[in-house]
């Protein structure tokens, strides 16, 4: 049986040189029609690649398949190749397919696709192998950032067929980097790509991707996220009171501070002048009570730490205290609160104006529920007094009816003198 096999084998040698010489006679020919056809190829490094040599018109004529050596890998359906790596897949008339299985880089080249027709046919089938990069390695030049600072960032690909490219994105912006290519003995590549940013306080905590791409791989990627630290934030806050600052009247303010890292002092100074006396401060927090006109000024609070410090201003001013009880009204205030930027401050008197506007409006609502009461009094009197009026008699001139001359309408006139005998004078 071994002596069979061995004739056989050298049988399709035979036939192999055979078909080669036939070919190189047929090449001074040129070749009319074309029925031969195949396919270029790209297959990742370990995957399986197959290569189909397809016959339009085929009138019975042998097809083998060559490798980049011009070895014989297949002769009709029989291998004379010891690759084991190589299967048939499908054989007929019209078509011859191979796989070739666990592709290395060494199988990367030309196969030959042949047609024993006369003349000779050929197709070439390009095999690509592709080999991804290592995982991807980022680094930073700094682990930690004070904002303002630039810093770099570098991602390496390592051990790629073809290169890779690298690109940069920090949280949904993409970055622009600059990259340079290594090739090595084995006709593989390594990629570095170095980015520079200026980072700002916005940027702590924000991933910065490397991100690989490759047409061996999806989604390859690294990234590393930015560590900034920053000088406090300041603001104040007004606990109390919430509308104007009145005599007699408490004050408590209270400092907010935020930074990286955390603010390690926060003080309270009188600008121009010293706190009072009476102030109590507990640790962010300022509180002055019995407020009185001596206390107006501007109040600071300051907040530092390793990168820096901050402050925020407080312009306190004092009004009189309100003389008369103000009649209960529902009012909305709106409180606007600003942060100070060095040299700009910020008055506390804002809304004076409009607390006076609200003050006349309310005398002006007295008076004239005043006036209106007055005038209905005046009207009600009036009527009371229309329907109330009579006719007046005087007795002056009772009896005089019926005297006959006025002398005698005189004397019986009632109240008159006709009683002489009630009243009489003596003359002597």
């Amino acid at each position: 049986m071994a002596n069979a096999a061995s004739g056989a084998l050298a049988s399709l040698l035979l036939l192999s040189t055979i078909a080669a010489a036939v070919l190189q006679g047929a090449a001074q020919y040129p070749v009319q029609s074309q029925n031969l056809v195949t396919d270029n190829i790209s297959v990742v490094e370990g995957e399986t690649a197959t290569i189909s040599c397809r016959v339009k018109n085929n009138d019975d004529s042998v097809i083998q398949l060559l490798n980049p050596n011009r070895q014989t890998i297949y002769f009709r359906d029989v291998r004379p190749l010891k690759d084991s790596r190589f299967q048939l897949v499908n054989f007929s008339d019209n078509e011859l397919r191979v796989a070739l299985s666990n592709v290395s880089l060494s199988d990367e080249g030309r196969y030959v696709c042949q047609l024993y027709t006369d003349p000779p046919q050929e197709a070439y089938a390009d095999i690509t192998v592709l080999i991804p990069p290592g995982n991807p390695i980022i680094e930073s030049r700094e682990e930690i950032v004070s904002e303002g600072n630039e810093t770099e960032m570098t991602c390496t690909a390592i051990g790629s067929k073809p290169a890779a490219t690298i690109r940069w994105m920090k949280g949904d912006r993409e970055l622009q980097g600059k990259s340079k290519v290594d090739i090595t003995y084995d006709r593989m590549y390594t990629v570095t790509s170095w980015v520079r940013l200026t980072v700002t306080k916005e940027d702590d905590g924000i991933p910065v991707v490397c991100i690989v791409d490759h047409p061996a791989v999806k989604d390859f990627q690294a990234q590393k996220y930015l560590e900034v630290q920053y000088k406090p934030e300041v603001k104040i806050v007004v606990e109390f009171p919430q509308g104007l600052t009145r005599e007699g009247e408490n004050l408590e303010l209270t400092c907010k501070t935020k930074g990286k890292p955390e603010p390690q002092q926060v003080n309270w100074v009188k600008v121009d002048d010293d706190v009072p006396s009476h102030a109590v401060i507990t640790g962010s927090d300022l509180y002055i009570e019995n407020l009185n006109k001596s206390y107006n000024g501007t109040y600071r609070c300051v907040a530092s730490n390793s990168v820096g410090e901050s402050y925020d201003d407080y312009i306190l001013y004092v009004y009189d205290a309100p003389t008369t009880t103000p009649i209960p009204t529902t009012a909305t205030t709106t409180m606007y609160t600003t942060t100070s930027l060095p040299g700009i401050t910020q008055d506390s008197r804002a809304g004076a104006g409009a607390q006076r506007a609200v003050d006349h409006a309310v005398i002006g609502g007295v008076v004239a529920v005043v006036v209106f009461a007055m005038l209905c009094l005046l009207i009600i009197l009036g009527r009371y007094f229309a329907r109330h009026k009579g006719t007046y008699f005087t007795h002056e001139a009772k009896g005089a009816d019926d005297a006959a001359d006025a002398d005698t309408a005189i004397i019986n006139a009632e109240g008159g003198h006709n009683n002489s005998d009630e009243k009489k004078e003596y003359y002597i």
